[in-house]
């Protein structure tokens, strides 16, 4: 499968570049400024999505049919949350477990599900810039283009990773 994201080669594979320790820290100290407030990070978050891109709001059932404003959908927030805390909680440990991992889920469904929805590559562009420009908002006495780099070389590891495993679950061994 090819993908037009930079964080994969063009054959598939994976572009694994080192993330370092200026960057986890800088990572990690944000993240530590943010955790109280995930829950309203994460809704601002898919809200800065969604007014970017309003067609990906088709990518998820319980918004297709509702008439709920967004903020107002009882499954947005929880889900947007948990997003947001997967996110950075695996931003947060990448130098020191040395690869991509996720809490709560796996890398493998996380690719199943992303494939099953119609996730394309464009999608995970627009999410990279709400991430950065959530993160920018909620941190901004530390916020520096060191920071920005760093939160989205964690990202890009992320997607990259999910990417790999963007196949069907009747496909993984």
């Amino acid at each position: 499968m090819v993908f037009g994201y930079k964080g994969v080669e063009k054959s598939g594979r994976l572009e694994v570049r080192a993330f370092s320790e200026e960057q986890e820290a800088l990572v990690i100290k944000s993240w530590n400024s943010m955790k109280k407030n995930a829950g309203e990070l994460g809704l601002k978050f898919f809200l800065r999505v969604f007014e970017i891109a309003p067609s990906a709001k088709k990518l998820f059932s319980f918004l297709r049919d509702s008439d709920v404003p967004l903020e107002q959908n009882p499954k947005l927030k929880p889900h947007a949350m948990s997003v947001f805390v997967m996110t950075c909680e695996s931003a947060v440990q990448l130098r020191k477990a040395g690869k991509v991992t996720v809490r709560e889920s796996n890398l493998k469904e996380l690719g199943a599900n992303h494939l099953k929805y119609g996730v394309a590559g464009e999608h995970f562009e627009v999410t990279k810039f709400a991430l950065l420009e959530t993160i920018k908002e909620a941190v901004p006495e530390m916020w520096s283009p060191e920071m920005k780099s760093a939160w989205g070389e964690a990202y890009d590891q992320l997607v990259a990773a999910i990417m790999k495993e963007m196949k069907p679950l009747s496909q993984v061994s």
